[in-house]
């Protein structure tokens, strides 16, 4: 009985714990130490695999220590098999492969959005490995006429779920990207490019622990983050390469006059990034 009691004065000392959960979508080239292709479609894949999942279990630690009660990690470069789920944290639920249709799949109800290892737009100057989706047919990307890179569609698409990005992890450049477009988000800077293919690291050890506080801060903010305001019918703009040009993220790219140029109108960014009628 004294026991029952104890808890009862705790519980109204402290309040219910509040269950709430984190959403962390994660890519691979604004990842800790990666550089350069070959870590992330090449002969050093499984370096880049590994460095991954480093910082995603420094995220996932993050986001507990700030009160998190369930958090959803969505493999998201490629084709979203890239880490190996035995050494994803077992707290966190991993969500690998294809998701027809959605974006974020098991969005419902979270309340805060991570990009982790996120990178620059295409053609950003000294952005590691930078592109719009598609490093190989995309030379850029526009929303209701403004340029735009993944961080700020990715926060759009959120928006329409009215969930906040509240914290964007990469290089440099990135940071930047996320600052402009996100007002108030915590940013983890984990390397500075110093080209397409080249970087300044830090190093590995503090970069996972950066990683792991500001994702605590960011989580614990979460409620101060507005979400990205964006115009309804939305545009959104693509300009294709030429088959025949070289990646958007190699030295010798240079911007071609003439894309093919696609642009669609809707209710739905999300729809019209993932061609859904």
């Amino acid at each position: 009985m004294r026991r029952l009691v104890a808890l009862a004065v705790c519980w109204v000392a402290w309040g219910p714990v509040h269950a709430f959960k984190v959403y962390v979508f994660t890519d691979m080239e604004g990842c800790s130490g990666v550089t350069c292709s070959e870590q992330v479609a090449g002969a050093r894949a499984d370096e880049g695999k590994h460095l991954m999942v480093e910082d995603i279990n420094a995220c996932v630690a993050g986001c507990f220590a700030a009160g998190a009660t369930e958090v959803v990690v969505r493999d998201g470069h490629s084709g979203g098999t890239n880490v190996d789920p035995a050494l994803v944290d077992p707290r966190a639920k991993l969500i690998q492969g294809p998701t027809p249709g959605v974006r974020f799949k098991d969005f419902q109800g979270a309340e805060a959005l991570v990009l982790l290892g996120y990178h620059a737009m295409a053609l950003t100057p000294g952005g590691v490995l930078a592109h719009t989706y598609s490093s190989a047919t995309i030379q850029g990307m526009w929303l209701n006429g403004r340029e735009v890179g993944e961080i700020g569609v990715d926060a759009a698409i959120a928006a329409e779920c009215k969930v906040p990005v509240v914290m964007v992890s990469g290089d440099v450049q990135a940071v930047a990207e996320a600052r402009a477009w996100l007002p108030g988000v915590v940013v983890c800077e984990v390397k500075k490019g110093t080209g397409p293919q080249s970087a300044e690291l830090v190093p590995l050890a503090a970069a996972h622990a950066l990683i792991t506080k500001r994702s605590e801060e960011a989580v614990r903010r979460r409620h101060e983050v507005s979400c990205l305001t964006v115009t309804y019918p939305a545009t959104l703009r693509w300009d294709y390469l030429p088959k025949d040009s070289l990646r958007t993220h190699n030295p010798a790219f240079k911007p071609v006059a003439n894309p093919r140029r696609v642009e669609k109108t809707g209710a739905s960014i999300e729809k019209l990034l993932l061609g859904i009628e």
